[in-house]
């Protein structure tokens, strides 16, 4: 194949959008998601059954996060070195497998472990299912992103609804109805697999010129690169901590300040995590048009006044709060995954990986660190004080713009 013609293949399918391929990775997200959202769901549900404490469902979420979040970037880095499309359906079968475990373990200890199943078939499917977003995308990066990972979004918001109309009726054995969902999640892949081969095989064809232009056009990461890179994580973690702990805890902030039951506190949360997967959603677009920096600086700032007066909310306040809260906060989710993408491109795996990876983590330590507050000073004051750390945004401004960053 003659020159010329790798680059118009390649030209042609840089162009182009696949959304056929990024709605269905967007709905395998949502069902990856959603049985992953089946751990903090059941936490009510745990309590009662095992007498659990708060630490010990801080260390829950711990072991289903952490391994997701340190294995992310380890899957990142192979994929980038050799992607594996057929990882994408084993690692869904290692969740399925993790699902039967929660569904039936006995006590705390076999609960923890099962959930490290979860988290491993979790840390196979982002980072992967991150690139074939990146790689469907076209030249429509932030909506490509948004679709992703409002998918995955809004399989968390599931959770409420997964609480009342399974949880609670049928108690922890009602999770093994999610190996349904899995079985459905592996079929799907199987397929995203088969576009996946297929876009590597052309790949292979234009590998040398490929080759070509990446020695033409290589430079060396800079230490502003760097600076960006660990600001935009530091970002990461400070709303990720904020929403592991709406996530996590207020469900039990609100049975205790407001008397509401198991199944009213879960609508509330149910609010915040479907207005936050909408916001997902319009996210992308918006930094499409906008600017990435702007909408990761609003989206923190916009959160903070809201997220301190929370706690003092009554009932109804509380819940439209937690419906802007959720839209504006998770605006710069799949904003802060293609603004890393683009940092470093040559690095796409290695970049998702680190970004929806250790967000996880910090997620991990956020709610094992939270959980142990809540035992120490209280729930109350935990929730009080959490509400600050969108505060920290302010740092966005030490950010370079869209058009440095990529000049």
């Amino acid at each position: 194949m003659s020159t010329t013609a790798i680059k118009s293949k390649t030209s042609a399918s840089s162009q182009s959008t696949a959304y056929k391929i990024l709605f269905i990775i967007g709905c395998c997200h949502l069902l990856n998601d959603s049985i992953q959202a089946v751990v903090p769901a059941m936490f009510p549900i745990l309590e009662k059954s095992m007498n659990l404490n708060y630490t010990q469902l801080g260390i829950i979420a711990f072991s289903l996060n952490m391994v997701s979040s340190v294995m992310q970037p380890v899957v990142g880095i192979i994929a980038d070195k050799k992607p594996r499309p057929y990882a994408l359906p084993i690692g869904l079968t290692v969740t399925l497998i993790g699902v039967i475990g929660v569904a039936f373990a006995p006590r705390f200890e076999l609960v923890a472990i099962s959930v490290i199943f979860i988290g491993l078939g979790s840390a196979v499917f982002h980072p992967e299912g991150s690139r074939v977003a990146y790689m469907a995308a076209g030249p429509r990066r932030g909506l490509a992103q948004s679709i992703y990972q409002v998918g995955g979004n809004s399989g968390q918001a599931l959770a409420p609804l997964i609480t009342a109309i399974i949880l609670v009726p049928f108690g922890q054995k009602g999770a093994i109805l999610f190996t349904i969902v899995a079985a459905i999640a592996v079929g799907l892949l199987i397929y995203i697999a088969r576009w996946y081969s297929n876009k590597i095989e052309i790949q292979k064809e234009t590998r040398k010129y490929k080759k070509e232009t990446y020695q033409k056009n290589k430079v060396n990461i800079s230490k502003r690169v760097y600076f960006s890179l660990i600001l935009i994580l530091f970002l990461i973690f400070a709303r990720t901590w904020y929403s592991s702990g709406i996530t996590n805890f207020y469900t039990f902030y609100a049975i205790e300040k407001y008397g509401f039951t198991i199944e009213h506190s879960q609508m509330f949360l149910f609010a915040f995590l479907v207005s936050g997967a909408v916001g997902t959603f319009f996210g992308g677009p918006l930094a499409d048009r906008f600017g990435k920096k702007n909408i990761i600086l609003y989206s923190m700032i916009g959160t903070a006044p809201l997220s301190i007066i929370l706690p003092f909310a009554s009932p109804s306040i509380a819940f439209i709060l937690l419906i802007i809260t959720g839209f504006i906060l998770m605006s710069s989710f799949s904003v802060t995954v293609v603004y890393a993408q683009e940092l470093v491109p040559e690095k796409i795996g290695t970049m998702s990986g680190l970004t929806v990876g250790l967000a996880f983590g910090m997620g991990a330590i956020g709610s094992m660190t939270l959980g142990y507050l809540a035992d120490l000073i209280g729930l109350p004051q935990t929730i009080i004080l959490s509400g600050f750390l969108p505060l920290l945004g302010l740092l966005t401004l030490f950010l370079p713009s869209d058009r440095k960053r990529t000049s």
